[in-house]
């Protein structure tokens, strides 16, 4: 539940050190569906940003549904004063998930909000019992790492299917905790590093120019 204080909503707190904002908290039934055209959902955005009380953040991660709607706008321009450190972008390898991902990347340059990296996800998965691996999704066209290239944009990280992933969120617990060994928690480690890193240079260049 999200509770309303004198500093206004209290995000929920799954962990210690990781407070969450959802319009799900909200409603009576998480079967509830909602129906909401664009000016009430911008009004909702703007809500989660001004009116949750976050506290001292290192870092605000808004989750974004696929495409260049209403949502991406809306976030692009509240937060246009806080200059945003960047979008990471998720793709999977096969090429009908890349053409929609090009045309994020094109909205991107176009708004002009830096594009921290692309994330190749379900990329490969290696059999638990005899370790060979397969292409669930084959990239046909290169995978992200060709679209990467031609696009002159940083691919940060590919991260292999593994059913424990989907099993780990399912329950709530997390999954670099609850699979320390695999290759998938490597990768998503490596891909936390390389953001992070960007982040603390964009943060250095930002205390530069103040």
């Amino acid at each position: 539940q999200v509770h309303q204080s004198g500093s206004g909503w209290s995000p929920v707190y799954v962990e210690e050190n990781l407070g969450v904002m959802s319009v799900g908290f909200l409603l009576s039934s998480p079967d509830d569906a909602v129906i909401w055209r664009g000016p009430k959902k911008n009004g909702l955005i703007k809500q989660f940003l001004r009116d949750v009380d976050w506290g001292e953040i290192d870092y605000l991660i808004v989750d974004t549904p696929p495409g260049t709607s209403d949502e991406h706008l809306a976030i692009v321009q509240y937060l246009g004063a806080m200059r945003i450190a960047g979008a990471v972008i998720v793709t999977t390898p096969q090429e009908v998930s890349l053409q929609d991902v090009r045309k994020e990347i094109s909205f991107c340059r176009k708004v002009k909000l830096p594009i921290i990296g692309v994330v190749e996800n379900m990329s490969g998965f290696v059999c638990p019992k005899c370790q060979n691996e397969s292409q669930i999704f084959p990239p046909t066209t290169g995978g992200a790492e060709k679209m990467c290239q031609n696009l002159n944009v940083s691919l940060l990280g590919k991260v292999p299917l593994d059913p424990r992933i989907g099993k780990s969120c399912d329950s709530g617990q997390s999954f670099l905790a609850e699979a320390p060994d695999s290759a998938a928690t490597s990768s998503y480690r490596s891909i936390i590093q390389r953001i992070q890193e960007y982040c603390d240079q964009h943060h250095l260049q930002e205390e530069k120019i103040i």
